[in-house]
């Protein structure tokens, strides 16, 4: 296989499964964590290796490394692998995806920015979610026919606060998520609900259905429901660990132990909330953009941006919301027809709100 991202915690869990199923590692692609990078290397012994930084090269033990963008691309080429873990983080994971689709590799994706990108002009049949709420709809559903998907919030660092204390959180406030450690910013999408919002958005591409929703559920225990048509409704239980839909997403089938049995007792009671908007202001657009999921490309430029500015301290945490549905008023009539359309139009929500 090759794996994009191969230092984040989808990198380091889909070794650990690669290891342990003995899956030849091709490639390996990752950004600044180069002393990592270098122990991956001499572990499993990859082909080619790909990193972001050109300054970086030298401090790379490998003797073909490519740099940039460009040589992501490069690399997926050159690769023989049928499959490509893509576990980049943001927008710079769509390319990666459309050149292996493209190239009639399979990939099993955890860069949830490109359907919600692109899922338009991508051939889902080539994807396999590394997401542990589109796996678990995926195992529930079985080819039954259902009446809707519900996927699951943790609800992020600011569930508890109240609300007049959110308008001064802080970046770091937002990275201490209550339930696990994540990169900054996924942690972030966490916390304004853009995250479950982009969920919806694969739901919708992946299963060609829009009536999904999302629930919390603070426990992080239940990862999906699905509701049949007879009525009846069931739900996954697994414990937080990524290594599951890994290997189902790198295998087609597991039936050893992955994960240990969830708690049922241990667990205690669970609860479902309803993600309110006074909370998570980007959820006032949710039911807008199912209907219209080719504005998705414009809360992820809008998103990314926002991220950088509220890290930046140029604007708040509900600032970063304003700013999103902001964009997403303002480039609400664009509609891509290709891809050259698509990477247009990032540009120019970009633009539009670093300038504003």
């Amino acid at each position: 296989m090759v794996l994009l991202g191969s230092t984040g915690s989808i990198g380091v869990n889909t070794l650990i499964i690669a290891k342990r199923y003995s899956i030849a590692v091709e490639a390996l692609v990752a950004g600044n964590n180069i002393d990592l990078l270098n122990a991956q290397i001499k572990e499993h012994q990859p082909r080619i290796v790909a990193i972001a930084n050109e300054a970086d090269r030298a401090k790379v033990d490998h003797p073909d490394v490519l740099c940039g963008a460009s040589g992501i691309l490069e690399l997926i080429e050159r690769s023989k692998s049928g499959t490509v873990v893509n576990a980049l983080v943001g927008y710079a994971g769509l390319a990666p995806t459309l050149k292996a689709t493209n190239l009639g590799k399979k990939v099993a994706l955890a860069n949830k920015e490109s359907l919600v990108v692109a899922g338009e002009f991508i051939d889902i049949s080539r994807i396999t979610p590394i997401d542990s709420e589109h796996f678990g709809l995926w195992y529930l559903m079985n080819e039954r026919p259902v009446s809707k998907l519900y996927i699951t919030a943790s609800g992020g660092a600011f569930r508890d606060w109240e609300l007049g204390r959110m308008k001064d959180a802080t970046f770091s406030d937002a990275l201490k998520h209550p339930n696990w450690s994540m990169g900054d910013k996924i942690t972030i999408d966490s916390a304004t609900m853009t995250n479950k919002l982009f969920e919806l958005l694969e739901a919708k591409w992946l299963f060609d259905t829009k009536q999904v929703d999302a629930l919390i559920e603070k426990k992080s225990i239940i990862h999906a429901l699905a509701e049949f048509r007879d009525g009846s409704t069931t739900a996954h239980f697994a414990g937080v660990d990524m290594k599951l839909p890994i290997a189902f997403a790198l295998r087609g089938k597991v039936e050893e132990a992955i994960l240990p049995p969830t708690d049922l007792l241990g667990m205690g009671s669970v609860e479902f909330l309803p993600i309110e908007a006074a909370r998570y202001p980007i959820w006032n657009i949710k039911e807008h953009i199912l209907e219209h999921p080719h504005l998705g490309v414009v809360v992820n430029a809008a998103n990314e941006e926002a991220i950088k500015a509220f890290q930046e301290e140029q604007c708040s945490f509900f600032g970063m919301s304003d700013m999103v549905l902001d964009a997403y008023k303002k480039f609400e009539s664009v509609k891509a027809s290709s891809i050259e359309e698509i990477i247009q139009i990032d540009k120019e929500v970009r633009a539009y709100v670093t300038q504003r």
